[in-house]
């Protein structure tokens, strides 16, 4: 078969496309922050990564999300919270949706909402800090069902508002409510909206659930208000309890359990601190648990080779966070520093990428040996609290007032 020389560039171009690294959910495709692509850029120049676009923003802290060269980012402007579709590489706005919200800070801190959103199967899904779900469809952004949950199932906004990043588990999108009348936890088609199954009585916290499968059997991990509950995502049975969470009633926990291979670890302030759990057949076992280790008040450590990176401390109150590494398995503290202010963390190969509360973005090696900083740079202003996203090269982060995507890919 003879080939032209446009022909070969062709196909050897075709070749060298990577697959598309999207990041369509809170904490990434597998909810555990960490990032698939190759692309990222060994070094940044001087003066820190190109920004390669940014976005004007209401107030919240819902994080960014992206999937099929699409942004989606859910943020308050007067009495409306929006759900904004943008192009991925340029940021020019492709749809936006509001709706009306009358949620009110009880503490003064944020009226906007909290939740990140999921995109799943051609459908966005957003949670206002008010309780209200809604379902879009992401190439128009047309609303196609919504759901209350104060109204619907009787649940309480909190200390916080309503935090629960939605998951969707098949045709299940699986949401804490912390509602009445074992509606606890909630399960809705996610192209109809109808409840498909509703579990346990226990209050929500601001945490999001998580699923993997572990023992040949799927588990649903909900981190309640006073419990780790783990639910069969298909049906809703509840396969195990475990009593664990903060001792104050004014208390915030938001960290998403880290799962891996049998073992799930869970974290929380507020005199709860951490512990990490063997799951078994009917039940969990304790491995260790402390208040010493890691405890994370907002943000969800990421593990890598059998360590744990993420924030021990408060952030409203006593000394200022900690960024820590700390072995799995025995709770070991290999590293701990306070040269890196508070925020979300994300796993990209063998860097840990921090989008600080303080708007800067700090990347550090992920080395249980020792706490190396590679590089830093101011990207925001100083009132962030968002999960950032990494997709397609690009970082997405968030403050109360800008949205931008950081260009990280090699050059």
């Amino acid at each position: 078969m003879h080939l032209t020389a446009r022909t070969c560039l062709c196909l050897l171009g075709s070749a060298l496309v990577l697959p598309a690294a999207d990041w369509p959910q809170f904490l990434g495709p597998t909810r555990n922050a960490a990032y698939a692509g190759t692309d990222l850029a060994d070094a940044w120049p001087k003066e820190g990564p190109p920004v390669a676009w940014q976005k004007k923003l209401g107030s919240g802290w819902a994080g960014p999300v992206a999937a099929d060269g699409k942004v989606v980012v859910f943020h308050r402007v007067a009495n409306e919270e929006f759900v904004e579709c943008l192009e991925a590489r340029t940021g020019r706005e492709l749809w936006k949706q509001p709706f009306a919200t009358s949620y009110t800070d009880n503490f003064g801190f944020d009226n906007g909402p909290r939740a990140t959103p999921c995109i799943a199967g051609g459908r966005v899904f957003v949670f206002g800090a008010n309780g209200n779900l809604h379902a879009l469809d992401l190439a128009t952004g047309k609303p196609l069902w919504s759901a209350d949950a104060q109204a619907g199932f009787g649940a309480d906004k909190g200390f916080f508002g309503f935090a629960c990043s939605p998951l969707v588990e098949g045709k299940a999108l699986l949401v804490n409510l912390g509602g009445k009348n074992r509606a606890g936890i909630v399960a809705f088609d996610t192209a109809t909206g109808k409840v498909l199954w509703q579990a346990h009585d226990e209050e929500a916290s601001y945490s999001s659930p998580i699923a993997a499968t572990i023992g040949g059997q799927r588990h649903a991990f909900f981190f309640a208000r006073h419990k780790l509950v783990s639910l069969d995502p298909a049906n809703g049975n509840v396969r195990f309890a475990f009593p664990w969470g903060p001792k104050m009633q004014a208390s915030v926990s938001a960290a998403v359990p880290v799962v891996s291979g049998d073992t799930v670890f869970i974290s929380a302030g507020y005199g709860a601190g951490a512990a990490l759990l063997r799951v078994k057949a009917g039940g969990v076992e304790k491995l260790w648990s402390g208040e010493e280790q890691l405890t994370a008040q907002y943000v969800t450590p990421v593990l890598r080779d059998g360590f744990l990176y993420g924030f021990e401390g408060r952030v409203d109150t006593g000394p200022r966070p900690e960024l820590r590494c700390v072995e799995l398995a025995t709770g070991k503290i290999r590293w701990s520093t306070g040269r890196v202010a508070h925020g979300g963390v994300i796993l990209a190969g063998n860097d840990l990428l921090i989008a600080a509360d303080s708007g800067e973005l700090v990347r550090v090696a992920a080395d249980p040996n020792a706490f190396v900083e590679k590089a830093r740079a101011q990207i925001l202003g100083r009132e962030g609290r968002a999960q950032p996203a990494l997709a397609d090269g690009l970082l997405l982060a968030r403050d109360k007032g800008r949205l931008v995507a950081v260009d990280l890919r090699k050059r």
